[in-house]
C-alpha cells in the first residue's frame, strides 16, 4: 500500500456580504494511504477520451473534515487535482474515491 501526502480541497460556503454566500475553496494537507490504484479511459462520442483514475485515498479524520464532510471537492494527487466522486466514513479514517480531472474553482493566490 502506497503512502499519501497531499492536499484536499473543500468548497466552504462563506458570507461575502449580508445575505450573499459564495463557495470559497480551501486546501488542507492530509496524510494517509492510497488503498486502490486503477485507471480508465471513458470512450464516448468525443474526439478525446475522458481519463479517470478510479483511485481511493484514505485519510485520518480531524475536526475540520468532520465539520466539512459534504464540502470535499478534490484531492491533489501526483501533481493534478482529481474530483472526489465518493466519500466513505470508516472511523477514524475517511476513504475518498477519485474520478476524473477536477476543473472547478481553486484557492485564490494571495
Amino acid at each position: 500500500m502506497a503512502r499519501f501526502a497531499g492536499k484536499v480541497g473543500f468548497g466552504v460556503s462563506t458570507e461575502v456580504r449580508p445575505g450573499v454566500h459564495k463557495d470559497v475553496v480551501i486546501e488542507r494537507t492530509y496524510f494517509g494511504d492510497v488503498v486502490r490504484t486503477a485507471r480508465s479511459a471513458d470512450q464516448a462520442d468525443k474526439l478525446n477520451d475522458d481519463l479517470s483514475v478510479n483511485n481511493s485515498v484514505e485519510i485520518v479524520i480531524d475536526e475540520f473534515v468532520n465539520e466539512n464532510l459534504l464540502a470535499i471537492r478534490y484531492v491533489v494527487w501526483m501533481g493534478k487535482r482529481w474530483k472526489v466522486i465518493d466519500v466513505e466514513v470508516e472511523h477514524p479514517r475517511l476513504i475518498l474515491r477519485l474520478g476524473g480531472v477536477y476543473n472547478g474553482p481553486t484557492p485564490s493566490v494571495s
